[in-house]
């Protein structure tokens, strides 16, 4: 390696881990977190705007920018307009490598460690690593688990893979072990955008007991009170998309419940 590259990748690695220190200080402090997804592909820039400030108010902790399908190359737009109007921190939760972008604060580094699709387990990061680096992106490792759901949705689709069935807790249980064992900093288990049904208490609770990372689940989130369940149910974070597009005044009211752990 040379002195450049050696200098290179000391100052990512001191730069590295501040967006994830402060989900593990939440986690381990018993804090619940929320992030909200975008799809830059659906908002208008007003819309955009109008999520970042209601987002600003209620101190949500994350953004999310990505979809499983991106068709009107928006990725950059979007990331600058929430940056521009809230101190939210803007992770890519990329669909593939083409979901880079260098005005992210981070981007959650995902294998998809549910199914047996090479690409998506280490082949897409091959080709990313370089321009990640390159871009001082903060990189999450994220073992990123898809669940059955009621209904195929654009994740599987796009992902070529099976999902977990959503009544298989103890298989679920073991590919979380398996990913934390592997060293992903975090588990992600995901219902997919527009599911029909959320991920099962039961299965939330079983994993979250068995890996001493933090657990995020997204997908078929749509009450206040939904949220508030899967809370419960050992969930450190969730992700809610679709159900704030149609509605934003859900982010205060899932953030009004985030302050009852606190």
């Amino acid at each position: 390696m040379s002195e450049k590259c050696a200098n290179q990748f000391f100052d990512y690695l001191r730069n590295a881990m501040n967006i994830y220190n402060q989900i593990i200080e939440k986690t381990t402090s018993g804090k619940k977190q929320l992030a909200v997804l975008i799809d830059p592909d659906k908002p208008s820039v007003q819309q955009l705007e109008e999520i970042a400030l209601m987002a600003n108010q209620s101190a949500v902790d994350s953004f999310f920018i990505g979809g499983s399908l991106i068709t009107n190359d928006n990725i950059d737009n979007c990331v600058k307009i929430l940056k521009k109007n809230s101190r939210i921190p803007v992770i890519i939760f990329p669909g593939n490598t083409m979901q880079v972008n260098q005005n992210a604060d981070g981007i959650l580094f995902l294998s998809l460690i549910s199914g047996r699709n090479a690409e998506m387990l280490i082949g897409k990061h091959v080709i990313a690593a370089p321009y990640i680096r390159q871009y001082g992106l903060e990189v999450i490792p994220t073992g990123y688990m898809l669940i059955e759901s009621g209904k195929p949705t654009t994740a599987l689709y796009m992902s070529n893979s099976l999902p977990i069935p959503s009544d298989k807790d103890d298989i679920a249980v073991c590919t979380a072990i398996a990913g934390e064992m592997l060293g992903l900093k975090m588990i992600y288990m995901d219902a997919g955008s527009g599911a029909q049904n959320h991920i099962s208490f039961s299965m939330i609770e079983k994993v979250k007991n068995n890996i001493s990372v933090p657990l995020i689940i997204g997908g078929g989130i749509r009450t206040a009170q939904v949220a508030k369940d899967i809370y419960n149910a050992g969930a450190d974070m969730i992700v809610v998309g679709n159900a704030i597009e149609k509605n934003t005044s859900l982010i205060p009211e899932i953030t009004k419940i985030i302050s009852c752990f606190s």
